[in-house]
């Protein structure tokens, strides 16, 4: 990786951006991206509409957008995990856990988790060379 490329959580941050684009219409504002072991967390910022916002405002109706983005993503991921193999050598599966794709409703995001086939060292996460000492 040279310095002027992007870092892995970068390509992820971009790949998930382009693809929320492509499954909702809406660009995200902010993208984070975290890695802890094998998980990986994406949270998209600013996707949510007004009215989605809105219908949360009741249980029922939060119930109603968590469901709606879980399985949007369940029926559109494939592209998605795809490219978080390409990027990262590893395969990536969605999380079972319930709750993996969590609308956070005042702040309009999504946050969605994946697990990855094994752990990536933070070295080559980061992208800073790692000095081995013999």
């Amino acid at each position: 990786m040279t310095a002027n490329s992007p870092s892995i959580a970068e390509q992820i941050g971009h790949a998930a951006s382009a693809f929320e684009q492509i499954r909702t219409g809406h660009v995200p504002k902010s993208v984070t991206v975290v890695l802890s072991e094998d998980t990986l967390v994406v949270t998209l910022r600013g996707v949510l509409t007004r009215a989605e916002r809105v219908l949360a405002n009741t249980q029922e109706g939060a119930g109603w957008v968590r469901e709606y983005h879980r399985r949007l993503l369940m029926s559109s991921s494939s592209s998605l995990l795809d490219e978080i193999k390409r990027i990262t050598g590893l395969p990536a599966r969605e999380s079972t856990i319930e709750g993996a794709t969590v609308p956070m409703f005042e702040i309009g995001a999504v946050v969605h988790i994946f697990i990855l086939g094994t752990a990536i060292p933070l070295s080559v996460w980061s992208g800073v060379p790692t000095k081995v000492e013999s």
